[in-house]
């Protein structure tokens, strides 16, 4: 954790050095709007700034200027956010976190430890097939003109999201002067899977003077595809095991597998704190007070080769009449291509039938547990899995909006929009098996990573060693679409405590729908991978860069190769049901029509205390969705269920900012959200997974049509300090108070003659998990942030600047304690989930003449990922572990039209790695899980804009 001290201590040299350096004042405020809130203007004393320096200045403006808490991300031009999405730019702003860094790029996105915010682009909620959230990492960078987060909201903007909003702003052509040109070319490469990636995007735009006003045309598309290669290295679950000499009565072997409720052994899988560790702890067997081992069930690798594409364009169409309005209608379209082949290598390590014939077998146990870290097994079952998964989505925005100012201080401003997103996915896996081998184990040989080998190592790699296996075949189909039309209005005044009033209406028709297909098959008997004679087998290489002692390379059945309806053909000798092609049809799964209705009315004050202006804000929104629920029991051949639900809400809010100086400001905001259930949570009906790794009992999920929405309850304060031109540093202590939040249920539940395939994964028995709104809980912490360019670095040095921020965040919620039927028995305390107590990033940013540069580190404390499904008996709460990454940014600037960028991702070749822990329960060492490789990738590109 080098960087850890280098970046506070970076932090706290400038920070020292504030109180030498000379005010200055405010920047200009962006718009009319700012101006009125701020009762000033600091244009005529604006120094122009460009390159590295203009966005990180354009960010500080736009927190100084906005009433609410936002912080904000802004690109000069095409390309110039060093990123390859919108996820990824959005990791260097102050309280936001990104995590699940597979396949080279960030997926997931929290602000302050809530991972759902609201996204909208250009300020219209935009969503992904039949969800409720949009894929924010299916938006180009590179289509992008300023990112803000909202921390707070005013009653003006959408009610849904605890966790903030994060609007994405597009360019449009009268933000141009006349005719313009702009794009770029990068080339990435991806260290991992060895592969260079295209990144290109174009803009053009112009604006005409004519006789009927000014008339401006803008489109702008991008391209990017990235081959990628994901390396996951796992130790099973853990599950108890009979010592060396079970005592009589237990009716155990040595070393023998407990398995829950088998011959009368009581232990109850997927407790909180799993089954007690210390030496000698006893479980009752039959009866008898037997003593237990905890080992691990498998070890697992997999290998996955993925490739995905993103086309996407937005076009805009902008006509000003004259000074006073401007009419603009644009297209937004974002794609998605993708597909994978999965590797997997599944090795079973909890035989013990042939200890006897195997004197050798022995086992190490962590000192001072009953817990094997090694062991040495006789004749051990496994499996190889060939997954080929596509996916693929289509979504787009249509939009028209009107603006017009009306008389001198009146506005209004009228939006209607129609979204329509479809996504569809596949997947097609076989499964090959082997013979029993030994295998020799160690589940933590060192940094969380497991070693193992077995005795004949080359059975991995011969296809006449496995034989064909299960058969499994399904895919979805999701379509939404949504109506939106907005009209709002205001008027403003110069002088008197009322500055402005404004008022509006939102009215959503909202559609979805949800479709599955299923089927599959057992193996085929006596059928080996060699003669299967469909396609090619496929052998791995190089798994895991040497970074482990284990098998690097096995074969496996590869669909990609083949083809699908004579492989189909070939399984109905043992499932004469499975459909072909031109067969196969989806079921409905859900079909919903959500009308969601608003209206707010808000006001800004402004009176003078102590001399200084206070500047306040006050509003109401009101909230109602009607909704109507068609939902299908898959299970029951499609039954259809209806369901209508309403409800209605107010929800005030309240801000205040104080401006103590000209450049110290005190702000604070009150406000109340909402997080609506997704609709497939709402779905009552079961969906299940068999017994993929023969613990006994398979999976199964269901939502909840009495589910609520999650109310919240925020209160902000802040403090800004603007000490220098482009320099600044601010402080917000915040607090959530979060009351019927989800939290899954899970229970052993029987369902006889379901609709999985009658393979060896076929089972009655599942565990059933549903989201009841069952927690409340609390969030708060503290956001530090400091920009600071100084203005008295001489020569070569002049440009050097620093940005960082911290968060510290304490979250603790109400978990339902349940038992094995679901119901809820108590309540014990946890932490949120995806929240880390503390965060930071560092950037070390240059601009002066033709080079532009920024180093930046982001880093993350550990944090409480998810709970397991409880069927096994370590700590059910999955923990990452600490994540970091090291990124550099470079910018030769040829001349004012054309520039040259070096990227570097991940310099320090970081790994995500989870473990097992609940309270003081588990560790990363004796409790480890899983371990990825996160690529690390170069880009080299060049910039360029005319005009």
């Amino acid at each position: 954790m080098a960087f850890k001290p280098f970046a506070f201590c970076t932090a706290s040299v400038l920070a020292l050095g504030v109180a030498g350096v000379a005010h200055a004042q405010d920047a200009a405020p962006q718009d009319s709007a700012a101006q009125v809130a701020d009762g000033s203007d600091a244009s005529a004393e604006d120094i122009i700034v460009t390159g590295v320096r203009a966005s990180i200045v354009g960010a500080i403006n736009s927190r100084k200027d906005n009433v609410q808490i936002v912080d904000s991300i802004v690109a000069e031009d095409v390309g110039k956010l060093p990123d390859n999405n919108v996820v990824e730019a959005l990791q260097r702003v102050t309280g936001i976190q990104i995590t699940d860094r597979a396949g080279g790029e960030a997926a997931t996105i929290s602000i302050r430890g809530l991972t759902d915010p609201l996204t909208t682009l250009n300020g219209r909620n935009i969503f992904t097939a039949a969800g409720t959230s949009f894929a924010l990492q299916d938006i180009s960078a590179n289509l992008v003109k300023k990112i803000d987060v909202y921390k707070t909201r005013s009653a003006d903007q959408l009610e849904t999201g605890l966790a903030g909003q994060i609007d994405v702003q597009t360019r449009r052509p009268l933000d141009f002067d006349g005719f313009t040109v702009s794009g770029l070319a990068r080339g990435i490469y991806s260290e991992l899977a060895d592969k260079f990636n295209p990144n290109v995007a174009l803009l053009v735009s112009d604006r005409w003077e004519t006789g009927i006003g000014d008339i401006g045309f803008l489109i702008n598309a991008s391209y990017t595809r990235a081959e990628y290669r994901n390396q996951n290295l796992q130790a099973g679950a853990m599950v108890p095991f009979a010592t060396e000499t079970p005592p009589a009565g237990s009716g155990l072997t040595p070393l023998e597998r407990i398995f829950p409720g088998d011959r009368n052994q009581n232990w109850t899988p997927g407790l909180d704190a799993g089954l007690p560790t210390a030496p000698g702890s006893t479980l009752n067997i039959n009866g008898v007070e037997t003593p237990y081992y905890l080992a691990r069930d498998a070890v697992i690798a997999s290998d996955l080769y993925g490739k995905r594409t993103r086309p996407s364009i937005n076009a805009a169409l902008q006509w000003a009449p004259n000074d006073r309005s401007v009419y603009t209608a644009e297209v937004f379209y974002t794609g998605f291509r993708g597909k994978t082949f999965n590797s997997l290598h599944f090795s079973f390590v909890d035989w013990w039938g042939d200890i006897g014939a195997n004197p050798g077998s022995t086992f190490e146990l962590y000192d001072g547990t009953n817990i094997i870290k090694s062991r040495q097994v006789g004749s051990v079952a496994g499996f190889n899995s060939g997954d080929y998964s596509t996916n693929k989505t289509d979504s787009y925005v249509y939009a028209f909006n009107a603006k017009w100012d009306v008389a001198d201080r009146g506005k209004i401003s009228a939006d209607v929009a129609y979204q329509d997103s479809k996504n569809e996915t596949s997947f097609f896996a076989l499964r090959t098996d082997r013979g029993p081998l030994d295998i020799d184990v160690d589940f933590n040989a060192g940094g969380g990573l497991p070693s193992y080998s077995f005795g004949n190592q080359g059975v991995l790699t011969d296809a006449s060693q496995w034989t064909m296996g299960n058969l499994f075949d399904s895919g979805t189909k999701n379509t939404g679409s949504a109506l939106t039309v907005m009209l709002d209005g205001e008027y403003e005044w110069d002088e008197g405590f009322l500055r402005r009033i404004k008022a509006g209406f939102r009215y959503d028709d909202r559609k979805a729908d949800s479709f599955v297909r299923d089927q599959g098959a057992g193996g085929l008997p006596g059928v080996t991978l060699a003669q299967f004679g469909q396609g090619s087998p496929f052998t791995n290489s190089g798994f895991f860069d040497g970074q482990a002692d284990i098998p690097t390379s096995w074969v496996l059945a590869d669909p990609r190769s083949m083809d699908k309806d004579a492989v189909r053909t070939l399984y109905r000798s043992v499932a004469p049901g499975l459909l072909l092609s031109d067969q196969l049809t989806f079921g409905h799964v859900f079909g919903i029509n959500e009308i969601n209705t608003a209206a707010y009315i808000m006001a800004d004050g402004e009176i003078e205390l102590f001399g200084r202006p206070l500047q306040v804000q006050g509003g109401v929104r009101y909230v109602q969705i009607d909704t109507d629920y068609d939902y299908f029991d898959r299970g029951n051949n499609f039954a259809r269920t209806s369901v209508s639900t309403g409800s209605a809400k107010w929800l005030p809010s309240f801000t205040a900012r104080y401006g103590i100086t000209d450049n110290l400001r005190i702000r604070f905001n009150y406000g109340e959200v909402l997080r609506r259930p997704s609709f497939g949570d709402l779905n009552p009906n079961v969906s299940l997974t068999g017994d993929l790794s023969r613990i006994g009992f398979g999976t199964g999920s269901a939502g909840n049509a009495s589910l609520g929405a999650t109310h919240s309850k925020n209160m902000d304060l802040a403090v800004e300090w603007y000490f220098e031109r482009n320099s600044a540093i601010y402080v917000t202590a915040f607090r959530r108070e979060i009351n019927g939040l989800v939290v899954p249920l899970v229970a052993r539940e029987f369902i006889p003659n379901n609709y999985l395939p009658r393979n060896e994964t076929y089972t009655e028995y599942f565990n059933i998990t549903r989201p009841v709104n069952a927690s409340n809980g609390v969030l708060k912490g503290v956001e530090l942030g400091l920009t600071y360019f100084p203005t008295y670095l001489p020569g070569p040095l002049n440009g050097l600047g620093f940005v960082g921020s911290a968060t510290i965040l304490d979250s603790e919620q109400t978990i339902p304690v349940v038992n094995t039927q679901g119901e809820i028995t108590g309540s014990t305390k946890s932490a949120f989930f995806g929240v880390s107590k503390l965060s930071y990033n560092a950037t070390l940013a240059y601009d002066n003449g033709p080079i532009g540069a920024r180093l930046s580190y982001i880093w993350r404390k550990g944090f409480l990922q998810s709970n397991e499904g409880r069927a096994f008996a370590n700590p059910i709460g999955f923990w990452r572990a600490p994540e970091k990454s090291l990124d550099l940014q470079l910018t030769w600037n040829v001349n004012d039209d054309i520039g040259v960028t070096f990227d570097a991702v991940n310099l320090t070749k970081a790994k995500q790695q989870n473990y097992y822990k609940f309270g003081d329960a588990g560790n990363p060492t004796q409790f480890n899980s899983s371990t990825l490789l996160i690529d690390r990738t170069f880009a080299v590109g060049v910039r360029f804009k005319f005009d």
